[in-house]
């Protein structure tokens, strides 16, 4: 008989935000169980009843931490706020500094593509496009096109200047667990990263850590294998 494991994450393998989450739990050495929620079938699994109840946004990831049998699970959306949780709950490694100005500037660089980029480009706003404004495939594409260079073009300056092997000098942090989605983003939209020299080094270096490997989307249980 298999143990409830203490950690839950209700996951979509190309979703950018449940990867994320999916790396930052593989730094820490966090075991969990992996649900899939896949957002296109049967008219996107995240509409359904039990799951809404679960996360209203009715988006991925969703995180459940089983604290103790004897209380309710804490229940978690939004990858900045279930990253900041598993920092405080598993603090090693940290993936936000301590000091408040190094914090304030590893958020900012997370909040470039959290909100000033991939939501702009994501399944709900690309449906919406299409469903509502009628465009098409080539002005589908360019328009992800468009806002992955963006949020590129402001990270590169963002982090130019702290970067060692990583976005914030020699180890990895939050801004990294965001970073490399997005990069992965690019690849599966055709944006050269060529003009972003500094977040080409930062993957060629995650590249090497075990766990953003584990993390990745072709080695999630829902990933298609055909």
């Amino acid at each position: 008989m298999s143990t409830a494991k203490e950690f839950v994450l209700y996951s979509y393998f190309r979703s950018s935000a449940s990867y994320r989450v999916r790396i930052a739990l593989e730094l820490k050495s966090i075991d969990y169980e992996y649900r899939t929620i896949h957002l296109l079938n049967n008219g996107g699994e995240q509409h359904g009843a039990d799951y809404t109840k679960l996360n209203p946004s009715r988006e991925v990831p969703t995180l459940i931490h089983n604290v103790a049998a004897s209380s309710a699970p804490i229940v978690l959306g939004q990858s900045v706020a279930i990253i900041d949780y598993l920092d405080r709950v598993a603090p090693v490694p940290h993936l936000f500094p301590e000091s408040a100005h190094q914090r304030a500037l590893v958020l900012q660089a997370c909040e470039i593509i959290n909100s000033g980029s991939q939501p702009l480009h994501n399944l709900r706003v690309l449906k919406k496009l299409v469903d509502d404004f009628k465009i098409s495939e080539d002005q589908k594409t360019e328009w992800t096109r468009h806002w992955i260079r963006y949020g590129f073009e402001a990270f590169e300056a963002a982090v130019k200047s702290h970067s060692g092997k990583f976005s914030f000098g020699d180890a990895v942090t939050a801004a990294d667990c965001f970073l490399i989605p997005q990069l992965a983003n690019a690849d599966r939209f055709q944006v050269s990263t060529a003009p972003y020299p500094t977040l080409e080094k930062i993957r060629s270096n995650c590249e090497k850590i075990p766990a953003f490997a584990k993390a990745s989307p072709a080695q999630q249980t829902d990933f298609p294998k055909t």
